[in-house]
């Protein structure tokens, strides 16, 4: 049976990202770009994109870094 529990990520601008609305990740360094727009982000917009980095959100940054191990 399938574990349909809700994953939350805290960005750096303290907000909160459910996983289901994620629309991509861009790995940059000890950091991630997120992107939660339905019509896409551009990454070089500074207000387009969420950051997570690890050293201001450890927990999150693991959570969704796993996915590029």
């Amino acid at each position: 049976m399938e574990d349909n529990k809700t994953v939350y990520f805290k960005t750096d601008d303290n907000r909160i990202i459910n996983e289901n609305c994620i629309r991509w990740v861009k790995k940059m360094s000890d950091c991630l770009e997120v992107c939660i727009k339905i019509s896409g982000c551009n990454l070089y917009d500074n207000g387009d994109t969420h950051k997570i980095c690890k050293l201001n959100n450890p927990d999150s940054y693991n959570k969704l870094n796993k996915h590029f191990e």
